[in-house]
């Protein structure tokens, strides 16, 4: 059991969290709109709202971070996380070992405050996916099918427990951050979880298998990438590339045929099907719709069952960020991670009550919407509601289930706007615009750019800019503008728009996550940048928004070779930024090595005897204060 102290109850904590940025944002607009002491506001408008000496952009297979600030592994691959759990053998490795390990690949990363003063909370991890050639010996990384070919039915149950996700409690000490091993929060959930598919799919025919006949019950969640938590303390998973999974070909004539190839199933990259008839196509046709959903767990109550929540609809969903509207519904903003998908809302059709409990299913019923990007800087939220512009029995929607199993059919039937690779949505909590991080689309053609996305091909992405109609993220209409296009500035053929106070090490390409700090102020990962591309690993840039340096961003920290940044999330007094180091070990794109024996890098433990592994780290600022 912890050792730990007993916490305020979960509603205390709550109602203390949001009461205190309620303050905080009434507070703002009173300084916006008081006109006190302009000579103060706009000496503050040509200061850089970030005051961290800025890191050198570069490649090498260490974690850097800006000169003041320390940053330092808090749990790792295979690290234990409950007290009966077996110390991590990377050459002797179970399931049942990895079940009471952390899983692989963190992406998502959540904090939820257990008292007041921001020194215990439970941090909340999606484990997206995992590197077999970097988990085994022997295997030859270079050889896709001959890995898969290679996979013992054990290996495959170790990588199936390496996915999913984890609840961890952390607590602060005098030297950081520590897992409270032994907690009575700890869970991991894995590819074999049960779990159940909730709202207006659930029971649908095409959720049905022989193993579930209800179509209400499913085992696992993959390829679990961003997320969210809401105001009522629980954790949003959303399901990314789930047809990486399913080995196997639909029958001739299988009324699924058009909905696996727009889920594009057939790009097989994992050897489940081989042992688990459940992902092989030809043996279990419907399995593949039972995935693609956001997740909804209760982090305080391990026995909860997970919820698939398929009103939020199915699609490779990148994140699930949440505001709320101004009439008290909860709004969640949702990315479809793939070149011309598309970017989502769902707003709630009940309102987020005090009482956590009263919370319990209001996401399984709402609309879900999909965005138009207008050429004059306006759009418009399009509902994908059964019945309505199209979505009918005569263009094969007969239901409300099957509009939200085939989300991106319904999508494209409104005449949505197809986006360059739409990843995390995230609302600033102080000004209420949202900001979309679209990562890239090298396939966009020069004749198919429009001005919300304005390049062809997009090699290095854009973010774009939200503004709710009436500040509500209720509302039915809102405005847009391009914050930057991402690349060199120095090379006019990229067109990239970051500010001229924009350094040589400033500028990024492939914004991926992003987050936003107690002031405000917007922080982006990145998932794309290597030495052929940029010239400097991936990592994390602050981007200022507002004022005359609108659009400068600068460099805060970057990743060791072959990794991909992740997972950036803010306790709530601003001392402690947790991001998360995917894939550490993968081949740079000049040609290094990227096997369990010949990793790009061995980071964090850099022994011969150990694979690199991915963590989830703590930046803080030497001395103490608030990150930036």
């Amino acid at each position: 059991m912890s050792d730990m102290p007993d916490a305020p109850t979960l509603d205390a904590v709550i109602a203390h969290r949001f009461s205190r940025r309620d303050l905080m944002r009434g507070s703002l607009a009173v300084a916006l709109t008081a006109g006190v002491a302009p000579q103060v506001a706009a000496a503050a408008a040509e200061t850089s709202a970030f005051d961290f000496p800025e890191l050198t952009a570069g490649v090498d297979e260490y974690l850097h971070v800006a000169e003041g600030y320390e940053a330092k592994p808090l749990l790792r691959w295979g690290d234990p996380l409950f007290s009966d759990a077996p110390a991590f053998d990377p050459r002797r490795q179970s399931a049942g070992a990895q079940e009471r390990q952390l899983g692989y690949n963190n992406d998502f990363v959540g904090f939820i405050p257990l008292d007041t003063e921001g020194r215990r909370g439970l941090l909340v991890v999606n484990h997206e996916y995992t590197n077999a050639e970097l988990m085994f010996p022997g295997l030859d990384a270079a050889d896709r099918k001959a890995v898969i070919a290679a996979l013992s039915p054990d290996q495959v149950a170790v990588e199936m427990a390496a996915h999913g996700g984890s609840v961890v409690e952390i607590f602060r000490e005098a030297e950081g951050w520590r897992p409270v091993i032994g907690s009575p929060y700890t869970r991991r959930i894995t590819a074999q979880t049960p779990m159940d598919l909730t709202g207006p799919a659930a029971g649908h025919p095409r959720l049905v298998t022989e193993a579930d006949p209800s179509g209400r019950r499913v085992l696992g969640m993959i390829n679990n990438c961003s997320g969210g938590v809401t105001p009522w303390g629980t954790w949003l998973s959303g399901e990314e590339n789930i047809n990486y999974y399913f080995g196997g070909v639909l029958p001739a004539g299988h009324p699924e045929t058009g909905n696996a190839k727009a889920m594009g199933l057939g790009s097989l990259q994992y050897a489940w099907s081989r042992f688990h008839p459940r992902f092989d196509l030809a043996r279990t046709p419907h399995e593949p719709n039972r995935f693609g959903w956001v997740v909804e767990i209760d982090p305080f109550d391990p026995g909860a069952t997970p919820k698939k929540r398929t009103a939020l609809g199915r699609f490779k969903h990148e994140g699930a960020a949440g505001a709320r509207a101004l009439d008290g519904r909860y709004v969640i903003y949702l990315g479809d991670d793939e070149r011309f998908q598309h970017v989502y809302r769902f707003v709630s059709a009940g309102r987020v009550q005090a009482e956590r409990g009263a919370n319990a299913d209001l996401l399984d019923s709402g609309t879900l919407s999909v965005a138009r990007f207008e050429p004059d800087g306006t759009g418009r939220w399009l509902p994908l509601v059964h019945g309505a512009n199209g979505l009918d029995a005569e263009n094969g929607f007969a239901s409300q289930a099957d509009v939200l199993i085939e989300t991106r059919r319904a999508a494209k039937r409104l005449g949505a706007t197809p986006m360059d690779r739409p990843e995390d949505i995230e609302a600033n909590p102080q000004t209420g615009r949202v900001y979309v991080m679209l990562t890239n689309n090298v396939k966009r053609a020069a004749d198919q750019t429009d001005p919300s996305n304005p390049r062809g091909p997009n090699a290095f992405g854009h973010v774009i800019e939200i503004a709710p109609d009436q500040t509500d993220h209720g509302a039915e209409t809102f405005r847009w503008e391009v914050l930057v296009r991402c690349g060199d500035p120095a090379k006019p053929e990229v067109k990239a728009s970051f500010s001229a106070l924009t350094t040589e090490n400033g500028w990024f390409g492939m914004p991926d996550n992003c987050t936003f700090d107690g002031r405000g102020r917007l922080w982006i990962a990145t998932d794309g940048n290597n030495r052929r591309a940029t010239g400097r690993a991936d990592g994390i840039w602050a981007v200022e928004t507002e004022g005359p340096r609108r659009g400068t961003a600068r460099h805060f920290l970057r990743v060791p070779v072959g990794a991909e940044m992740c997972g950036p999330c803010f306790t709530p007094d601003d001392g402690t930024f947790f991001v998360a180091v995917q894939h550490p070990g993968e081949p740079d794109e000049e040609g290094a090595l990227g096997s369990y024996e010949k990793p790009s890098t061995r980071w964090p433990d850099f022994s011969p005897d150990m694979p690199p592994r991915p963590s989830v780290v703590t930046v803080t600022r030497k001395g103490g204060g608030p990150i930036g």
